[in-house]
């Protein structure tokens, strides 16, 4: 084989292997998670990660909570800035 030939073919090589193992790696957790999410489905998980689930559930809930709260006093404070704008325009 020709000299030259195996100086790119050596790099190309070794890109393309880094490249395999990192796709490999994504694909075992995408499978990973995949099990899991079947386990889960069909019920058949430890009593610990349905406790972990609620207690999730419940921090979501909260969440959603605080986060409406914080549209609300976002939606005033637009609020009071219009109508400041509004004044500042306003003859007199």
């Amino acid at each position: 084989m020709d000299p030259q030939a195996m100086v790119f073919l050596v790099p190309i090589t070794a890109m393309g292997i880094a490249i395999a193992a990192i796709v490999m790696s994504g694909l075992k957790k995408v499978m990973a998670l995949r099990l899991e999410e079947a386990r889960v489905r069909s019920g058949v998980v430890p009593g610990g990660t349905l406790a972990e689930l609620d207690q999730l559930r419940g921090e979501m809930d909260q969440m959603r909570h605080e986060l409406a709260e914080v549209q609300e006093r976002l939606d005033f404070t637009e609020r009071l800035l219009a109508q400041r704008r509004d004044q500042e325009r306003l003859p007199g």
